[in-house]
């Protein structure tokens, strides 16, 4: 797959969540994972059983303006809001650096307006901020990766 993606949190508050975040970025390929405005205990997450900061670059940025991202990476919004687009429909810029709101929260208006994407995973109300990465991460590999097509029917499926 070319290019290259980011994982973090902006104003996440629990290690353990974040902890998480971070394993599953590192098992999923990111090339760097950050945090905006985050609780100061968040690396502390004994769930990054991977140790990703060894792996991976792990910066923390204090406010949005703060941040500095590769040139020509697109930031992209994880929320649920109307206006996003869903994830089924959204193609993923081959640089990215995704961000996800807090646990108990959303993404920050000046966040909002930073991000060149903002997209929604077509849930009734949000999930845990691990998994709505992890959906973010798996369909980001799966549409651009190199996959077989998936076949159409099950009995097609039976006949490879």
């Amino acid at each position: 797959m070319r290019g290259y993606f980011g994982f973090g949190a902006e104003g996440i508050s629990k290690p353990m969540n974040m902890g998480n975040l971070v394993r599953s970025a590192h098992a999923f390929g990111a090339q760097f994972v950050f945090t905006v405005s985050a609780h100061y205990s968040v690396r502390e997450g004994k769930s990054d059983t991977s140790k990703a900061p060894n792996h991976l670059p792990w910066y923390d940025w204090d406010s949005c303006e703060d941040m500095v991202l590769p040139n020509k990476c697109k930031l992209v919004g994880v929320e649920l809001i109307d206006d996003a687009i869903e994830l089924p429909s959204f193609h993923h810029p081959k640089q990215a650096a995704y961000v996800l709101g807090p646990e108990m929260g959303s993404l920050s208006e000046e966040m909002i307006k930073k991000c060149d994407y903002t997209i929604k995973i077509p849930t009734k109300f949000c999930i845990n901020v691990q998994i709505a990465g992890s959906i973010v991460m798996y369909d980001r590999i799966r549409s651009l990766g190199k996959f077989a097509q998936r076949p159409q029917t099950e009995v097609e499926q039976k006949n490879e």
